[in-house]
């Protein structure tokens, strides 16, 4: 669902080395496509990792195809956005928010 090239497809498989074991900053987007809100938030997660190249990596996570991972983070709702530093995760977001509200997010996790 990602229309950015910027953006990348976070699956169970690859996970670990994509999250986990990268360095910096990493934004995982998980969503479903019957969600409405998801959908809505998906230009959003797209300006973010183009205005953030080389400063922030970001992933889509659709959580019908992959179970395993939302799970070990109690994805209960969606969309939910985490934010991982040096694959530890920082900050959790739940919900729609504006774009502002992810870039205070990563600004104070930089």
């Amino acid at each position: 669902m990602a229309n950015s090239k910027n953006v990348t497809v976070a699956t169970d498989a690859n996970f670990e080395t994509e999250v986990k074991q990268a360095k910096g900053l990493t934004l995982v987007d998980f969503w479903a496509e019957w969600c409405g809100p998801c959908r809505l938030l998906s230009p959003t997660i797209d300006a973010l990792a183009d205005e953030n190249v080389g400063n922030l990596k970001v992933m889509k996570m659709n959580v019908d195809e992959n179970p395993n991972t939302p799970s070990q983070f109690h994805i209960r709702g969606i969309p939910t956005v985490i934010l991982f530093k040096n694959g530890q995760m920082v900050e959790q977001i739940v919900g729609m928010q504006p774009k502002d509200a992810f870039m205070n997010v990563i600004n104070r996790n930089k």
